[in-house]
């Protein structure tokens, strides 16, 4: 599908996943869970993985899940992580690599200076 990287709402929604990605500790919980692929991942294989532990970690969680770049689930006694917005975060490097490289790949040298 194709995203109009100008649209207020994408761009919303782009600012959004940004902030969720704004921490260290949760783009080390991302990567581990997109690393993972579609192998879920208990809490307790992730706080191991990624060194975050306890509400730290469910903190992080939420804050992913509620970008909708995660999402969590109960087995049994286990609560269950998985990496789901991969072409959210496909969609999200196209964002950076295009819309604001734009001038640079249009051939403009101009940067706003003097």
């Amino acid at each position: 599908m194709k995203i109009n990287l100008t649209d207020p709402l994408y761009l919303e929604i782009a600012a959004s996943s940004f902030a969720a990605l704004g921490s260290e500790q949760r783009l080390t919980v991302l990567r581990i869970l997109v690393r993972a692929g579609p192998v879920e991942l208990s809490i307790a294989e992730l706080d191991k993985r990624s060194g975050v532990t306890g509400f730290t970690l469910t903190h992080h969680m939420k804050i992913l899940s509620s970008a909708g770049l995660v999402a969590q689930s109960r087995q049994g006694r286990s609560i269950v992580c998985a990496a789901v917005a991969y072409d959210q975060l496909s969609n999200l490097s196209d964002f950076l690599l295009n819309a604001s490289c734009a001038d640079v790949r249009d051939g403009a040298t101009d940067h706003g200076h003097g």
